[in-house]
Parts: C-alpha cells; sequence; structure tokens
C-alpha cells in the first residue's frame, strides 16, 4: 500500500486546477530598497534596453527593442508543445520578446528543474513554481531576491493592494527578509479540490446536500443502503486531496496541505499537526467511514486511473461512487462519463464547499497559485529592467491574463459590453468542455490556457469565464458559508537551519504518511496512536518543533 501525502502536485492543473490565492494587507514591504538592505544595486541607464519609459499598471508593455528571453517549459505528456503555437507568435507580435524554451518532463519536472538550477544551467525564466519551493535555492545565490526589483513591476503592485494580499506577501520573506520567488495573484480564494457529488442522489436519497462531515457520514449511510454494492466516497488522489480539505475542518493539516507539519497551537505557537488532537479525530473519522463500508478504500491507494481496480470515474458512471474528490475539471470527467451510463439530463454533478466539522465551518487559508522565480545571472543583463516589465505584463496585465486564458479578441473568442466571454464557434477548449464540436482547440491547437503561464493570476471574472455556472455557485458557496483558516505564523529558516529541518522533517513525515494510512485502513489500531507518537518522538519530533519555533520566535522579533 502506498500514498503520497505532500503539496498538490503541478501535474493537478490537468485535471482542472483553477487556482489558489492569499489574504491580507499592505503594501510597505512591496518594493524594498536595494541599497538599504544590502541588495545589489542595478545601473537602470546601463541595464533598461528594450524596456519603455512610461510603463504603468494596465498598459501593454511593448520592448523598444526586440530581445529573447530563456524559459523553462514543463511539457505536459498531452500537451506537446510546437513552436507554431499561435501563443508563442501572438506574445512577440503583442511585445517585441522571443521565448526561447528549455523543455521537461512533466513526469520529473520538479527534480529537473532543481538539476538546472543547482548546475548554473537553468533558463532566465523558472515559471510553475509554489510558494516554498524556492527555499532550497536561496542560500547558493541561484535565484533572484525579486523584492528587491517589485518597484519595476506596477502591475504586481497594483493588483496586491486592490486585492488585499500584502501582508501574505510579506510572508513570502526568508531568514534575511527578502522574498525570491513571485506568485500568481488570486482575487478571490475558493479550495481547488474539494467533494463533487451526484446531487441528485443526495438530494433525493439524503435528504440534501451535507453542510459538516457528521451530516456527511449520515446522508452516506442512506445512500449505501439504496444502493449497497458502492462505497459512495471516494478520493481518486491516494487519499492526498481528500485528507488535504477535510483537514482543516478537524482544525489540522494533512495530505497535499501538510507542509512541513507545522501549525499555529492557537497561542502564536507552532506545533506539529500530525500528534494534534485534530488530526486523530480526523483519522478516526475516515477509520469509522471505512469500517462501515462508506469509503472506497482503493481511491485511498491509487490515483483516479484504474491502476486501484477501476477508476474513480468509471465508478461513479457505475453508480458505485457519488461522492468523490475532485476540481471542476473532475467535475467535467463525471458528467462525461455519466452521459454514457445514465443519460445526459437524468443526473446533476455539483461541487460543494469542504464539509465543516469540530474546528468549524472552515476552509485552508487564502493561498497563492503558481509563481515564477529568476535565474540571478539576469541581474547583470543589459535588458533587465525590459525583462522585468515584461514579466510582470505577462503575470499580471489583466488583458494579458484574458489573452493567455482566451487568445486573440474578436479572433478566438468575443467579448459584450457586460465583460461576458464567447469561445467563437470554430474553437473549442476540450480543458474545460468548452464548444466541443469546434475545429480547433485552443490550448492543444495554439498554445492558449497552457498549464505553464495561464493557471496563475486570476481576477473573479477571468476565473468564472470559462468554468461552468456549477463552478460560479460554487465560489459563492464557500465565500458566503465558508471561513478560511488564519494563515500560520512565517518561520522562516536561514540555510544551516534548513539542511537541519529537512534532516529530521523527512524521516518524520514518512512515519506520519505510513501510520495515517495505516489507521484509515485499519492495518493499525487506533490504540496505538501514543505509541505512534512515541515513534515520532524517537525520531527527533521536539528538536524538530523547537527548531521551527526559534525562528518563529527570530522572524517576529525581527520584523515587529
Amino acid at each position: 500500500m502506498s500514498s503520497v501525502f505532500g503539496r498538490t502536485p503541478i501535474g493537478a492543473t490537468r485535471r482542472g486546477v483553477i487556482g489558489f490565492s492569499l489574504a491580507a494587507s499592505g503594501m510597505a514591504a512591496l518594493a524594498a530598497c536595494t541599497s538599504d538592505d544590502g541588495g545589489d544595486e542595478i545601473d537602470v541607464d546601463a541595464q533598461s534596453k528594450g524596456a519603455m519609459e512610461d510603463f504603468a499598471a494596465d498598459t501593454q508593455f511593448t520592448a523598444t527593442e526586440p530581445f529573447t528571453l530563456s524559459v523553462l517549459w514543463t511539457d505536459w505528456p498531452d500537451l506537446p508543445i510546437t513552436d507554431k503555437w499561435q501563443f508563442f507568435k501572438e506574445i512577440e507580435k503583442r511585445t517585441n520578446v522571443t521565448m526561447e524554451v528549455t523543455n521537461i518532463p512533466f513526469s520529473d519536472a520538479t527534480e529537473k528543474r532543481s538539476l538546472l538550477i543547482s548546475a548554473g544551467d537553468a533558463p532566465t525564466v523558472i515559471p510553475l513554481v509554489y510558494t516554498g519551493e524556492e527555499n532550497s535555492f536561496v542560500s547558493s545565490g541561484a535565484i533572484l531576491p525579486m523584492s528587491e526589483y517589485v518597484e519595476h513591476m506596477p502591475n504586481f503592485q497594483k493588483y496586491v493592494e486592490e486585492w488585499d494580499l500584502g501582508e501574505m506577501i510579506d510572508n513570502l520573506k526568508q531568514a534575511d527578509g527578502k522574498y525570491y520567488m513571485l506568485p500568481g495573484l488570486q482575487e478571490v480564494s475558493v479550495p481547488v479540490f474539494t467533494l463533487v457529488i451526484r446531487k441528485d442522489v443526495f438530494e433525493q436519497v439524503a435528504g440534501g446536500i451535507p453542510q459538516t462531515w457528521d451530516e456527511m457520514r449520515a446522508a452516506l449511510v442512506k445512500i449505501k443502503a439504496e444502493y449497497p454494492d458502492s462505497k459512495p466516497l471516494a478520493d481518486g488522489f491516494e487519499g492526498a486531496s481528500m485528507l488535504n480539505y477535510a483537514a482543516h475542518a478537524f482544525g489540522a493539516q494533512a495530505g497535499w496541505g501538510f507542509g512541513p507539519g507545522m501549525m499555529d497551537d492557537g497561542s502564536g505557537n507552532l506545533q506539529y499537526t500530525a500528534v494534534s488532537e485534530g488530526y486523530k479525530q480526523m483519522v478516526e473519522y475516515f477509520r469509522g467511514l471505512v469500517e462501515d463500508g462508506l469509503l472506497d478504500t482503493d481511491s485511498m491507494t491509487a490515483a483516479n486511473d484504474g491502476s486501484g481496480g477501476g477508476s474513480v470515474t468509471e465508478k461513479v458512471a457505475a453508480n458505485l461512487v457519488f461522492a468523490a474528490s475532485g476540481s471542476a475539471g473532475t467535475a467535467i470527467e463525471f458528467a462525461t462519463a455519466l452521459n454514457e451510463t445514465v443519460g445526459e439530463g437524468n443526473y446533476e454533478i455539483l461541487q460543494i464547499a469542504p464539509p465543516g466539522g469540530p474546528a468549524g465551518q472552515v476552509v485552508e487559508p487564502r493561498n497563492f497559485w503558481n509563481g515564477f522565480m529568476l535565474n540571478s545571472e539576469i541581474k547583470d543583463s543589459e535588458n533587465f529592467i525590459a525583462i522585468l516589465q515584461f514579466l510582470d505584463w505577462l503575470y499580471y496585465n489583466q488583458e494579458a491574463r484574458e489573452l493567455l486564458r482566451w487568445g486573440v479578441l474578436d479572433e478566438t473568442y468575443t467579448k459584450d459590453a457586460s465583460g461576458k466571454i464567447t469561445l467563437n464557434p470554430e474553437y473549442r477548449l476540450d480543458a474545460y468542455g468548452l464548444n466541443p464540436g469546434g475545429a480547433t482547440d485552443l490550448q492543444k491547437d495554439l498554445g492558449w490556457s497552457n498549464a505553464v503561464f495561464a493557471d496563475s493570476t486570476e481576477s473573479r471574472a477571468l476565473k468564472e469565464s470559462y468554468n461552468s455556472p456549477t463552478f460560479v455557485e460554487y465560489i459563492d458557496s464557500v465565500l458566503s458559508s465558508r471561513t478560511p483558516r488564519d494563515p500560520n505564523p512565517p518561520a522562516p529558516l536561514d540555510e544551516m537551519e534548513l539542511e537541519q529541518s529537512s534532516l529530521l522533517a523527512t524521516p518524520l513525515k514518512d512515519t506520519v504518511d505510513t501510520a495515517t494510512l495505516q489507521f484509515i485502513m485499519g492495518d493499525r489500531d487506533i490504540a496505538e496512536w501514543d505509541a505512534y507518537v512515541g515513534e515520532l518522538e524517537a525520531q527527533g519530533l521536539q528538536q524538530y518543533v523547537d527548531l521551527i519555533n526559534t525562528a518563529r520566535e527570530r522572524f517576529e522579533e525581527e520584523n515587529s
């Protein structure tokens, strides 16, 4: 039995991941002056070749002199990149910037990226970076401290302020007080993965849509009685997705959201989540579902690809599963499968807000989505300012974001006076089930809506423009009925602490992953919980907790 309880994988975007975002306030930390805190000065005159003198937020960036920019590009197996994509040609036409890509396969993208950076061979732009992934590259000086240069990025500054994200940007700081990646910004934040249910069955058999995990259990019992052959609840992401969004309702962190394993204990200190009472309650809850045949155990140990004895999608289509982990893209997959078995119009699929629990009607903290790092060598480039302006436009300008998602206005799509976007009939977007009869796919044939750049910064309007009405309902339901947890206090580590924490955190998490699955599946009695905690203590748990809290206290003192 195996399971992966890490963060959301890069490849999750191909299952319809829409985005995360973060809360906050204030702009004071955004424009750190290089000379004030020891950063490298830049010669604006010597390094502004191609830059626009009057570049401002919400304006088109066009380099005054053409230049080529090297980019690290992740190849998905079902989305082969081609230099004939309209994406590359249109970006070059509008900006005078030619992208020169270095390709790495999705299957081992993280490892390949690390090797390139460590060897000094990374391209200038390193996209698809999630917060925290920059940590291991800071001490070597391989990546650029972005906080030193955001004064040249007016779109970034504008939308951090307008969307109230300043405090969370501040929390990206490393031990030296600088931050080294710029994230994708989200105007609104809802969990990307949640439960996708057969609404018709829950209403007809179970009496309604559950709002808590206790209500979910009661509903599953009724559905199991009506469909005896079913195991009505499933994950499909090796347990990592369901435990991620469920954990918050129990006051814990788990699955993709486990991270370093440390979370606020309610007093401002950080505790190891996997030994908390909330984590134990979560494990006991799911163990109870397994005991009563309500949770599909295959889906807790295998991905949604049939390797565990039939995919979750197949089981949904066969009336064997009625609620499963998923995103907006997963909902489309389920609907397509049900059309073939139950028949179109004979079912309803709905994404629901993650159920509440003992900790309340809470969901994950607001979060960022993927962004980028820069190879530090670029700071000496004569095009340095122009590159910053280009990336500011590409990642944060709202017209650019619409371009990356939909293609060329009045060619691939139209937009009415109210802002409603309509894909032209000759084009389709298979990833979101749009215009299935269109001859040309925006993504596969033209390169728009690609996961390297399109799934990053988004306004609420843009997010809603390509999603189904039920996803818009989902956004409304989360925002109106759930409260994001406060983010954990920052505890950035210095170089020596990073090395020490890595040595401690890895074996601890391995033990947590193994024991969590054993407890849930019934391979280990919950009566052995204290023995499990003892195993973690023997592996240096207290030393790890002390290390992180020392870093937290230092950061508080230095930034008070």
